[in-house]
């Protein structure tokens, strides 16, 4: 049973580094932040969570039976990740490519602590507690001292881990998979690293969020792993019955220029190709939710509409359901998992196909951050413009992919896997 206690507050950005100061100090913590994006499916401005009552670490070896059970046995708030590679449980896949991160497939915990941000107030829920700790704890959050990092004049140097001539020949090799028939589309990926790298992640995180201001923002911290991530995309939300998933399929670069970057935005609502990435994509998702849905009410609230973020426009669909009574809030995900946009058409040829092309896996990497509620309700984002850091192998990572259809062009989709790298690259190179 939790204790909670409402305070009147206003989220400013001084508040979000004192959160962040102050959690810390735990051994797991996450912190998701919308940044005060209108979403029509918003529930909170931010959400933190820290220090681990209980928590489940895995592979994919049944690991959304165990993460069901695990759920549904304490009914309480969890936080945490489910990796790309959980698509093995679904299928009868694999993910043999190289991994240097080494993060458990699936990793979630119970927090002690629970904060809920909305624009007024925060909530405070905690598990255990000692008298007056509510209060303690954020009269400190409120005293934390902001300071000033110091940065190391040592530049990150960061690497590709496939070459440009080789992703020309990967993506090759795809499209003749597509000329085929063997699939209509996949999302290729590749992996940027750095080896023997140490960085602050409370301080990268809060610098590639100040950049680009997503609206699933996430400061995931499981002991010496970090998740730092600008996504702007939602994979899929859960509220009562109603599911909601909102793939993102079509980018365009932003442009100093305010006429031309409204005119970016409009070519990038109008072209065909992008249109028919994001619809192919609309239609997996929607055979997706259908295996959970009550029949008659899949529908797509919005297709192809354009919103626009601090480093590119994206085109963005809205598809909804009513889930069926018998479906748990685990089973729900398992049925839709991995998310439509970051596998392709038909969804299992993608996926094998990409397995014997990419260079590296994925692992948490279009995989999805987020958490249950008591109340069996969940959000999660997709793992993209993210950055992964494992702390005790001084490896640092971030992936970046693109659509590959029959009309895609190999220098295009090269050019929009480096404007989606900009983003990290920048803030690892400039601040250490």
């Amino acid at each position: 049973m939790r204790v909670t206690k409402k305070i009147s507050t206003t989220l400013t950005s001084t508040l979000k580094q004192q959160l962040l100061s102050w959690a810390n100090q735990f051994e797991e913590v996450a912190w998701l932040d919308s940044n005060a994006y209108e979403q029509k499916h918003g529930s909170y401005q931010a959400v933190l969570a820290v220090d681990a009552f209980t928590a489940i670490k895995t592979d994919y070896h049944h690991g959304f039976e165990k993460l069901d059970e695990y759920q549904k046995i304490t009914k309480d708030w969890l936080f945490g990740y489910l990796s790309y590679d959980l698509k093995n449980d679904v299928e009868r896949l694999t993910s043999k490519n190289f991994d240097a991160l080494n993060f458990p497939d699936l990793y979630f915990f119970q927090p002690k602590k629970v904060f809920l941000f909305s624009e007024t107030e925060v909530e405070l829920h905690y598990l255990t507690m000692v008298d007056d700790e509510l209060e303690t704890d954020w009269e400190e959050i409120l005293q934390t001292e902001i300071l000033e990092t110091e940065t190391t004049s040592e530049a990150i140097k960061i690497k590709l881990r496939t070459s440009k001539d080789t992703y020309a020949e990967k993506v090759g090799k795809m499209l003749q998979h597509i000329e085929r028939g063997d699939i209509y589309e996949a999302n290729f990926c590749q992996e940027f690293y750095a080896e023997e790298t140490t960085i602050n992640p409370k301080q990268v995180f809060l610098s590639l969020n100040e950049i680009s201001k997503p609206p699933f923002a996430t400061y995931l911290k499981l002991d010496q792993q970090y998740v730092l991530s600008a996504s702007p995309e939602r994979y899929l939300k859960k509220e009562g019955s109603t599911i909601i998933s909102q793939p993102i399929k079509g980018t365009a670069k932003r442009l100093q220029n305010a006429i031309k970057d409204k005119e970016m935005a409009a070519t990038l609502a109008n072209n065909p190709k992008e249109r028919s990435e994001n619809i192919m994509i609309t239609d997996l998702v929607r055979n997706d939710l259908s295996r959970i849905a009550k029949k008659g009410t899949v529908a797509v609230e919005e297709l192809c509409k354009i919103y626009t973020f601090e480093q590119v426009h994206q085109m963005i669909t809205t598809i909804s359901c009513e889930a069926e009574d018998e479906f748990s809030a685990v089973q729900i995900i398992k049925n839709t998992y991995p998310m439509g946009s970051m596998t392709g058409a038909p969804k299992i040829s993608a996926m094998k196909i990409m397995e014997q092309l990419e260079d590296a896996k994925r692992g948490v990497y279009s995989g999805a951050v987020g958490y249950f509620t008591p109340t069996n309700n969940f959000d999660f984002n997709v793992v993209i413009r993210s950055i992964l850091y494992n702390e005790s192998k001084r490896y640092v990572s971030f992936s970046v992919g693109g659509a590959i259809t029959a009309k895609s062009t190999i220098e295009a989709e090269y050019e929009e896997c480096l404007l989606k790298a900009r983003a990290m690259r920048s803030v690892l190179e400039h601040c250490i």
